[in-house]
């Protein structure tokens, strides 16, 4: 699988390839969510990788051109936008023999600042239009062993006790997910809409991450079950869990 906290791949991926499965999956390309600038990607990346636990608070990131071959744009459009984060406060620019680029050890407030619960809103509804449009394509399709990972990711999810360590699992669950369903493109696209909700949205507190567990552990037997009406319910009722954080 792609690793989620490195290397996503160019901005405007090709057409995603079908899934082990053979299932059809819906075309990143031409879905809503995909207008972010340059510099809006850098952030959304960014905000990603923090809730991801890759970077946090304090660390220095990696180098401009090496972000801007991560993801695909140029190093220049990634060097202003490291500039506007900074002049925002969510990032810190040092000198020296020891500088470079960091992650503000004031994050989270300043993300605090950012959050838009219309915008919010509007990729969260996104976000499950997405999730059941894959799991209706997925149902009943899925070889065996394909939740494996997604299953070890929701027993994980039980036993932690760590407030980032919850949110991190509950996040790579969903592009897990998104992979597993819709391949390397829907992976992508879902990388998108969950770095935005990362600064619009407030982070799932340690109980509404258990809560929305449960609802990856129902949508998981639903699939296994090849039970499409259910695992759309599931998805469903993980939107309106409580505080629908997640």
């Amino acid at each position: 699988m792609v690793n989620a906290a490195g290397k996503f791949g160019p901005y405007n991926p090709p057409v995603p390839a079908r899934p082990a499965s053979g299932a059809p999956v819906l075309d990143a390309r031409v879905l809503p969510g995909r207008g972010q600038t340059g510099a809006e990607l850098v952030r959304s990346r960014i905000a990603l990788r923090v809730r991801l636990c890759s970077v946090a608070p304090g660390d220095r990131l990696p180098d401009a051109g090496v972000l801007a071959e991560e993801l695909g744009i140029g190093e220049i459009t990634v060097r202003r936008a490291l500039e506007g984060m900074c002049q925002d406060g969510l990032l810190d620019r040092r000198r020296g023999r020891t500088g470079g680029t960091f992650v503000a050890r004031g994050w989270d407030t300043v993300v605090a600042l950012l959050h838009d619960a219309d915008e919010a809103a509007s990729l969260g509804a996104f976000h499950l239009l997405l999730e059941c449009g894959l799991v209706a394509h997925g149902a009943g399709e899925l070889p065996p062993g394909a939740l494996d990972g997604l299953q070890a990711l929701v027993d994980e999810t039980a036993l932690a006790g760590d407030p980032a360590r919850l949110r991190e699992l509950e996040t790579r669950f969903h592009l897990d997910l998104a992979e597993t369903l819709g391949g390397a493109g829907m992976r992508e696209l879902t990388a998108d809409l969950l770095g935005r909700l990362c600064l619009v949205r407030a982070a799932p507190d340690p109980g509404t991450v258990r809560e929305l567990n449960r609802c990856h552990a129902d949508l998981l037997a639903e699939l296994h079950g090849g039970a499409l009406d259910g695992a759309v319910r599931a998805v469903k009722a993980h939107r309106h869990a409580p505080a629908a954080s997640g």
